[in-house]
C-alpha cells in the first residue's frame, strides 16, 4: 500500500510521537471508563449516606437548596459575554497595527462582530434576562 518513502514518510519521528500520545490518552481514557462502570455496580447510592445528620432522628426535610433558574441565566450571560470580550481585546490591538485604511475585511469583521454582541444584549433586555426580580 505504500512505498518505502510513503512509509517513512508517515511513520516519522513526528507521527511516531504523535501516535503514542494519542494512544496514551485513549488508554487513559479507556481505563477511566472501565473504573466507573466497574464501580458503578457495587457502589450504589445509600439513604443513609445521602441524608444529613440529625443526631439520629429522620430528617425533617430536604436537604437540597434550591437554584435560581434566574441567577442561572444572568452567570450565562457573564460567561457568554467575558468570552466575548476576550476574543475583542487581540481584534482591537490587531487593528490598531494595521491602521483603520490597511485592511477592510478585518474591520467589517469587527464591526459584523460588534453588531451580534450588541444585538445579543438587545435581545436579553427583551426578554427580560438582565433584570433581577425578588
Amino acid at each position: 500500500m505504500f512505498s518505502e518513502s510513503g512509509k517513512q514518510k508517515f511513520f516519522g519521528t513526528k507521527n511516531k510521537s504523535m501516535m503514542v500520545a494519542v494512544l496514551c490518552s485513549l488508554t487513559i481514557v479507556s481505563l477511566v471508563f472501565f473504573v466507573g462502570w466497574v464501580y458503578s455496580f457495587y457502589g450504589g447510592c445509600l439513604y443513609d449516606l445521602s441524608s444529613p445528620y440529625e443526631c439520629g432522628f429522620d430528617p425533617f426535610g430536604s436537604s437540597r437548596v434550591g437554584f435560581s433558574l434566574r441567577f442561572f441565566g444572568l452567570m450565562v450571560v457573564f460567561v457568554v459575554f467575558d468570552f466575548e470580550t476576550v476574543l475583542m481585546m487581540p481584534s482591537v490591538f490587531w487593528l490598531s497595527l494595521d491602521g483603520l485604511g490597511g485592511n477592510i475585511g478585518g474591520i467589517l469583521g469587527f464591526v459584523g462582530f460588534l453588531v451580534v454582541l450588541l444585538v445579543g444584549v438587545l435581545f436579553e433586555m427583551v426578554e427580560g434576562i438582565l433584570e433581577w426580580s425578588c
